[in-house]
């Protein structure tokens, strides 16, 4: 982790420096344009005044004096300058001063088949003009590095995923595996059979009623189980009459179930009890 902070910031400052460096050449590409967009017209000496920078990826150049262009000239003085820049995408418009009418505007991709070119071949009286070149949405300097980072994230990540994975797997392998004979109840496993509570640290012993007890709730988990119904099955079927008897057991085995927070013997008031077993949290 510390291993991949130290890369990340390594990166990170790179980057800035990579955006500074192509913000600066990009803005000295701008006034390489209408200083060629000048001479074109003739004009080698009125000035072409500070680009501004509209947003994160446009930039307009703007010019002292009017000036007259052809559209085939303007696409490829701007197509010879741009040529070497970290994207292919771009859109260029020729403004009208006084309206911000776009008097040209044409569109260029990486992609060939997506150019948008019209007008070719008309050449624009000498009036004010406006050209603003727009980007695509790739940030500068960071394409480059694109596969970098995803790599340090993937590094980054995985201590936290193994360490989570093995978190998993240890509590898993801590919860008793049921089987045909077994019954599972959260991390406890009931063996009827042979009479035994299964915890993930020991085995408890069960008496006989115990056992039929557990058996009933077992089979009906989340589910009220009549009082008179435990009495019958356990007790009164034997030929036993029984008073707090099976308030005694159901105490015994709230005990024996202590282990497993998630499994509880709930008291329903004047009805019965109910097993009641959340779902297990890995």
């Amino acid at each position: 982790m510390l291993l991949s902070l130290v890369i990340f910031a390594i990166l990170a400052a790179q980057i800035t420096q990579d955006n500074y460096f192509s913000l600066a050449k990009s803005e000295i590409l701008m006034r390489k344009i209408g200083h060629e967009l000048l001479l074109n017209a003739g004009d080698s000496t009125s000035r072409v005044l500070p680009v501004t920078k509209l947003h994160a990826a446009k930039y307009r150049i703007q010019f002292e004096n009017p000036f007259k262009f052809e559209p085939d000239t303007l696409v490829r003085i701007i197509s010879k300058t741009l040529a070497r820049h970290e994207t292919s995408d771009y859109i260029v418009n020729v403004l009208d001063c006084s309206n911000n009418a776009v008097v040209y505007g044409y569109a260029m991709a990486a992609d060939k088949k997506n150019d948008v070119l019209s007008c070719l071949g008309r050449e624009q009286v000498s009036a004010c003009y406006l050209v603003t070149v727009e980007f695509g949405n790739v940030p500068f300097g960071i394409k480059k590095y694109a596969a970098a980072v995803s790599l340090l994230a993937f590094v980054g990540l995985c201590p936290f995923v193994v360490v989570g994975y093995r978190r998993r797997k240890s509590v898993a392998s801590q919860i008793p595996k049921a089987s045909d004979r077994l019954t599972a109840m959260g991390k406890l496993l009931f063996d009827k059979d042979n009479k035994q509570l299964i915890t993930p640290t020991e085995t408890l012993k069960l008496t006989a009623k115990e056992t039929r007890l557990l058996d009933i709730f077992a089979q009906n988990p989340n589910q009220i189980i009549d009082r008179a119904r435990l009495q019958k099955e356990i007790w009164e079927d034997d030929g036993i009459i029984v008073g707090r008897s099976l308030d005694v057991f159901i105490s015994k085995l709230r005990k024996k179930l202590e282990s497993d927070t998630q499994v509880q013997l709930v008291n329903i008031h004047g009805k019965g009890y109910r097993l009641q077993i959340e779902a297990v949290k890995i």
